[in-house]
C-alpha cells in the first residue's frame, strides 16, 4: 500500500482521522488509479440520495449526477428542451413533450413517457412548484412511448418554468418502478438516464461517494448553458470526498490530492489567492439567501407574538461578519424574493436589516407570553455556510430573553432531523438554519417558505396561512409584472407579519480548484461535473 497523502498527517490525531484513514485506503484501488478520475470536497457529506425526498442542495447535486429532466433553464433564464422536445397549443391548455430518441435508464431499459409521467406525478406531490402545477391539471398522460401530454384545468404561465426549475426540488426522471414509490418514502435504488452512473457499492457515507462515465449517455448538441445543453463527460470518474475539516480539505487540495474544494471557508481565501496552481472563481453568481425556519407546530413559535421577539432579536450584519466577514462577498437584504431580482422590495424588513430592535424585542418577548420553554436551536458544524448563522442566532435570542438549547449535528442530521414533526423533547426541533440559491426564492411558487398548506403538504415548519395561499393563487394568476410585483410586495409584508422565516442575508460563495481541471461551469445548481475534463 502506498503511502498515506501528506495532508493526512495533520489529521491522523483529530476525529477526522477515520474518514482520511479510509480515504487513503481508497485511493489505492487499482480502479480509482487507472482510470481519469476527478476529487472533490463537496459543500456537504451525502447521505440521503433520494433528490425527491429533500431539498438539500448536496442531494440535488447527485440528483444531477445521476437523473436528466424532460426541459433545462439555460443562463438567460430561456426554457431550453433537455430530454424532451415540446410544444404548446393555441388556448395554452395543453403542453405535448417529445422524448428525444437515445434515451436510456442506467439498467439499459429504454426510456419512456410512461416513466416521466410517473416521475412527474412523484414530484408533484412534494415540490412547491409541483403542487401549484398540480392543482391546475386536468389531466397528466402517455399516449404512446414517446410522448406526455399534459392538459391544464385553465391556463397557467409557470408550466415550462415549473417543469424546467433549475434547484430544489428538481423534476428528475425515474423509471416507473422507481417513481412509484410514495413521495414520502425513499426510492430502492440509483438508477437515471443522466451522464453519470452511481456507484453503489463504492458509497460509504461520511467518506465519499463515486460516479462513473455513463457510455450510453448521448448529450444534446447545444453548448451547455446552467443545466441545459450538452452534458458531455471528459472524466472516467468522480469521487466525492467528505472533509468536514476546511484546512484539511485545502491542505489536499494544495498538495494535489484534491482536484476540487466547493465552498472554501472565506478566512482561508488570502492563502488560495497566492497558490498559482488554482483557480478561484465564484461559480453561483446570483448567490444565495440564508434563512432561519421555525417550527410552527409547538412552543414556544406557535405563538406569532414569540415569533415577533425572535424578528426583533435578528441582525443582518453580526450573522454575515460571521458567515462571510468580507463584504465583497455578502450584502444586508431584506428583499425575501433576493436583491436584484424583479419583485426585491425591502417593505418591511426594517427589523433584521438595520438591527437596533434589541430594546423591542426584550420588550416584544416580556409581552408575549414566553414561560421559558427552551429553543432547540440545531447547530450543523461541518459545512462552512452554516456553521455561524445558529451560534449568533442562538446568542441575538439569548440576549432578547430565549433560553436556547444549542445543539452541536452536522448537517445531514439537521436534513434528517427536520422532516420530523415529533415534539422538540422527542427528537424535534424549533430552529435551524439553511440556504437556497436566488433562482430557488426568486419566484414566489418556487420559494417553498412560502408553502402555507401546514402539516399535511409545507415545508419544514409547516405554517398554517391559508392567506398566504390564497395570494400565492393570486400570484399565478396575475397577467402582468407590474401585478405580479404588487402581489409580491403582499407576500413579502405577509412573511414579515407572521413571521414565516427569519430573512438574515445575502452572499456568494467562491469554489476553488486545481488548474489541471478545465471547462468549469457556472450556474445556479453549481456545481456539475459534465464539460469539465483533468489534465494528466
Amino acid at each position: 500500500m502506498s503511502h498515506p497523502p501528506r495532508w493526512m498527517h495533520s489529521v491522523v490525531a483529530s476525529k477526522f482521522a477515520l474518514p482520511a484513514l479510509a480515504l487513503a485506503a481508497s485511493l489505492t484501488l487499482p480502479a480509482a488509479v487507472d482510470a481519469k478520475t476527478i476529487r472533490a470536497v463537496m459543500h456537504s457529506d451525502l447521505r440521503i440520495i433520494d433528490p425527491g425526498l429533500t431539498t438539500a442542495y448536496i442531494t440535488r447535486d447527485h440528483g444531477y449526477m445521476v437523473y436528466d429532466t424532460l426541459l433545462a433553464m439555460d443562463s438567460s433564464f430561456k426554457v431550453q428542451p433537455q430530454m424532451a422536445e415540446y410544444k404548446v397549443s393555441d388556448d395554452k391548455l395543453t403542453y405535448t413533450f417529445t422524448l428525444r430518441d437515445g434515451l436510456k435508464w442506467h439498467d439499459g431499459a429504454p426510456v419512456t413517457a410512461e416513466d416521466c409521467v410517473t416521475s412527474l406525478q412523484r414530484w408533484g406531490k412534494k415540490d412547491g412548484m409541483g403542487q401549484k402545477l398540480m392543482q391546475f391539471t386536468a389531466s397528466l398522460e402517455a399516449p404512446d412511448a414517446k410522448t406526455i401530454v399534459l392538459k391544464l384545468k385553465e391556463p397557467y404561465a409557470l408550466v415550462l418554468e415549473s417543469i424546467a426549475k433549475p434547484s430544489s426540488i428538481v423534476p428528475f426522471m425515474m423509471p416507473k418502478r422507481i417513481a412509484e414509490t410514495p413521495a414520502d418514502k425513499a426510492i430502492p435504488e440509483q438508477i437515471g438516464s443522466g451522464p453519470f452512473k452511481f456507484v453503489a457499492s463504492e458509497f460509504q457515507p461520511g467518506v465519499k461517494a463515486v460516479y462513473v462515465k455513463n457510455a450510453d449517455y448521448v448529450p444534446r448538441k447545444e453548448a451547455p448553458s446552467w443545466t441545459s445543453g450538452g452534458k458531455v463527460v471528459k472524466v472516467d470518474r468522480v469521487e466525492w470526498i467528505t472533509m468536514p475539516d476546511a484546512q484539511t480539505a485545502v491542505n489536499a487540495l494544495q498538495s494535489g490530492d484534491i482536484d476540487f474544494v466547493e465552498n472554501p471557508s472565506f478566512d482561508i481565501l488570502p492563502v488560495l489567492q497566492q497558490d498559482k496552481e488554482l483557480k478561484i472563481e465564484t461559480l453561483n453568481k446570483l448567490g444565495y439567501v440564508t434563512i432561519g425556519r421555525m417550527n410552527f407546530l409547538y412552543p414556544p413559535f406557535d405563538n406569532p407574538k414569540v415569533r415577533r421577539a425572535a424578528l426583533l432579536a435578528m441582525n443582518q450584519k453580526p450573522i454575515l461578519d460571521a458567515l462571510v466577514g468580507n463584504p465583497d462577498y455578502y450584502q444586508i437584504c431584506g428583499a425575501i424574493f433576493g436583491c436584484g431580482t424583479p419583485l426585491a422590495t425591502d417593505v418591511d424588513s426594517a427589523p433584521v436589516t438595520k438591527g437596533d430592535d434589541m430594546a423591542e424585542a426584550k420588550k416584544a418577548l416580556a409581552e408575549s407570553g414566553y414561560d421559558g420553554t427552551p429553543v432547540v436551536l440545531m447547530a450543523p458544524g461541518d459545512v462552512v455556510t452554516l456553521k455561524a448563522q445558529p451560534i449568533v442566532a442562538a446568542q441575538l435570542l439569548r440576549e432578547a430573553g430565549f433560553k436556547v438549547d444549542l445543539q452541536a449535528t452536522d448537517w445531514q442530521t439537521v436534513v434528517s432531523r427536520r422532516a420530523s414533526q415529533k415534539p422538540p423533547a422527542e427528537g424535534g426541533w424549533n430552529i435551524f438554519f439553511t440556504n437556497w440559491v436566488v433562482p430557488d426564492v426568486m419566484n414566489p411558487v418556487a420559494n417553498v417558505m412560502l408553502n402555507g398548506k401546514g402539516k399535511t403538504g409545507g415545508w419544514f415548519g409547516w405554517p398554517q396561512d391559508d392567506k398566504m395561499e390564497a395570494l400565492l393563487d393570486k400570484f399565478v394568476r396575475a397577467t402582468s409584472p407590474e401585478d405580479q410585483k404588487a402581489i409580491a410586495t403582499d407576500l413579502q409584508k405577509r412573511v414579515y407579519e407572521e413571521v414565516t422565516y427569519l430573512h438574515v442575508g445575502q452572499y456568494k460563495t467562491p469554489t476553488v480548484w486545481r488548474t489541471e481541471l478545465t471547462g468549469v461551469l457556472d450556474g445556479p445548481a453549481t456545481p456539475v461535473f459534465w464539460n469539465m475534463d483533468k489534465k494528466e
